[in-house]
């Protein structure tokens, strides 16, 4: 695994979401947004994921992942690549299951808030339509890419 620095960790804490990549059964690529749970130093990664869709599908055949976020107004984004394992749902700790718990209480909470200030986004609130988690990715990270472009450095 690799060792993720402070503000790396940081950088994707602070993301509504990420894009996922994985590796289908043909060799294309499949991206998806996923909400990252929790990140530590050693570059453990927990994303979880609300659907059993072509993300699972292509995890269980190939543990290849990559995951990118970007601050667009910073001009800085990292990718990180590495491999991952399922975890199924009966199998999600509590602790996991109370820190997604927060994010997304945490993402409605800035939604409302906004919405008070009159900068409309979604006429719903998405977050609270958003059904259980149906497994958990622990993604080992071993390579991190600075996408932010060199001169700005």
């Amino acid at each position: 695994m690799k060792r993720l620095a402070d503000d790396i960790i940081n950088f994707f804490q602070s993301q509504g979401f990420v894009v996922v990549s994985t590796i289908d059964k043909d060799g294309g690529l499949h991206n998806a947004c996923k909400g990252i749970v929790d990140i530590k130093s050693n570059g453990r990664i927990y994303l979880l994921d609300l659907y059993k869709g072509k993300t699972f599908q292509n995890l269980q055949s190939n543990h290849h992942i990559s995951i990118a976020a970007v601050d667009e107004h910073k001009f800085i984004g990292y990718c990180l690549k590495g491999k991952a394992k399922i975890i199924r749902e009966e199998e999600i700790s509590p602790q996991i299951i109370k820190a997604w718990e927060e994010r997304i209480t945490s993402r409605l909470t800035r939604r409302v808030i906004r919405n008070i200030h009159e900068e409309k986004g979604h006429p719903r609130h998405p977050e609270a339509l958003l059904p259980k988690p149906e497994y958990l990715i622990v993604m080992d990270a071993e390579e991190v890419i600075d996408l932010t472009p060199h001169h700005l450095k």
